[in-house]
């Protein structure tokens, strides 16, 4: 990290950026190596968004629930009007042979679909599409997780089913997640809760938000929002655990009615929160209960 001589900037020197890596990329039914694996500028989904992707997570060589990130990456190119030309137990088996490939026992796997660059312009059916899988190490975004994290307000918000394919994993709809985690860090926060088109909470840039008060838990309806699977797990566990789960409308109005407050993703898995815009929480019990629980899940030892 080093400070801008021109400006009051910090600008963050990477030392590795993700174009300039050792080792292979599941491209179109092929290991291609990593720096060779490149698109072309003229890309459809590069100009109008239409890539679809899913972020998924090996432990100790098992990708958690491997099947249903596969199913809904399907869905979500679906959801965008095209069909990805692999089965679903195709995009499985590349999945795990790309992470053999890798020696890697756990990382990141990120499955990514998209239009070609046969044609230019909004139409995009003469386009071809394309399937990548890569991996690559990852660690804890938070690593003094029971501490808590910070969250502002964003400006944008989730917007109405009708405007967006709200149930695809779609590259064009994190556009508002990205401006709004930047203007969160710009602040000093660790990333954004937003709202969506109603004025409820909805959820955070990259992570479903759960509730705590009096032992049970709230989380945002899921009428707009994309089905997590790490949300879905963590329900799950919670149900396992016999902690009410309420699934509802929740408003801005109610945050200092809470007692506890976590994010959850496959990137974030479950980190408790410290701060929303002014209002705190102390991470607790349940916390800390589902956290060690979901860590028994990806690892195996707890069923779901």
């Amino acid at each position: 990290m080093r400070e801008n001589a021109n400006s009051n900037k910090t600008i963050i020197m990477i030392k590795k950026p993700y174009h300039d890596r050792d080792g292979h990329i599941w491209v179109d039914g092929e290991f291609i190596d990593w720096r060779e694996s490149k698109v072309h500028v003229l890309t459809h989904s590069l100009h109008y968004g239409s890539a679809v992707f899913e972020g998924d997570r090996a432990y100790e060589g098992k990708i958690f629930r491997l099947t249903d990130h596969s199913r809904r990456l399907i869905n979500s190119a679906e959801h965008m009007g095209y069909e990805i030309p692999y089965t679903l137990t195709q995009i499985d088996q590349a999945c795990k042979d790309t992470l053999a490939k890798s020696g890697l026992g756990s990382a990141y796997v990120r499955p990514i679909a998209w239009r070609g660059s046969e044609m230019m312009g909004v139409a995009s059916k003469n386009n071809r599409t394309h399937l990548a899988i890569a991996l690559w190490h990852w660690g804890n975004p938070f690593p003094n997780r029971m501490e808590g994290i910070r969250l502002a307000m964003a400006d944008w918000r989730r917007p109405a089913p009708d405007t967006i394919p709200c149930k695809s994993k779609g590259a064009g709809l994190y556009m508002i997640c990205t401006l709004s985690k930047d203007a969160a860090a710009a602040k000093g926060f660790d990333d954004a809760l937003m709202l969506d088109y109603r004025g409820r909470i909805a959820e955070c840039t990259g992570a479903h938000i759960f509730f705590v008060r009096d032992g049970e838990l709230h989380t945002p309806t899921n009428d707009i929002l994309l089905d997590g699977l790490t949300h879905d797990s963590i329900v799950k566990l919670a149900e396992k655990r016999a902690v009410k789960v309420y699934r509802r409308d929740i408003y801005p109005s109610e945050l200092p009615h809470f007692s506890e407050s976590f994010i959850v993703g496959t990137a974030a898995e479950v980190t408790p929160v410290r701060e929303i815009a002014g209002h705190s929480y102390v991470p607790g019990n349940i916390c800390e209960m589902l956290i060690n629980d979901y860590d028994g899940a990806v690892h195996g030892r707890i069923e779901i």
